[in-house]
């Protein structure tokens, strides 16, 4: 069955809607501070377990794309969402479409980052030569008023 261009539109609104979430929760579980401990701990693991599938399993956690994967099929187990075809191979369309959507979303939102980073380093650099202008400047100004006091 293939969908109409309507049923379609629906399809995609929904793709780009639920790989938000999926990007939210998946940065935050990987890289912010709130999961620091279990992350770290996972990360050990994910290095000392004996068995290959006890890394790995570990590792998941610590891999914002891997661990996108498992958010993501939490949300089509959630929402029961397919693209393009019923049953499971809308599912496992979705499954990819979305792991894509969101790794798009998390590479944007880090280039976003960056880019704010650079910027706030090079208003810092401005500012300190600002800053050691203004001092020559006074230095200057303070030279040149005594210079005048000692002429008089």
């Amino acid at each position: 069955m293939i969908p109409t261009s309507d049923n379609t539109g629906q399809q995609v609104f929904w793709l780009l809607i639920l790989a938000i979430p999926i990007a939210c929760i998946a940065r935050t579980v990987v890289f912010e501070e709130v999961f620091r401990e279990p992350r770290d701990y996972c990360h050990r693991r994910s290095r000392e377990c004996p068995t290959a599938w006890q890394r790995k399993f570990f590792y998941l956690f610590t891999c914002e794309y891997c661990f996108s994967h498992y958010v993501t099929i939490f949300f089509l187990w959630l929402t029961r969402y397919q693209l393009l075809l019923p049953g499971w191979r809308g599912y496992l369309i979705a499954l990819f479409a979305l792991v894509l959507v969101a790794n798009l979303y998390l590479n944007l939102y880090s280039r976003l980052r960056v880019d704010i980073t650079s910027e706030k380093k090079e208003i810092e650099v401005k500012d300190r030569e600002v800053q050691a202008r203004e001092r020559q400047i006074e230095k200057f100004d303070n030279d040149l008023a005594r210079a005048d006091t000692d002429g008089q």
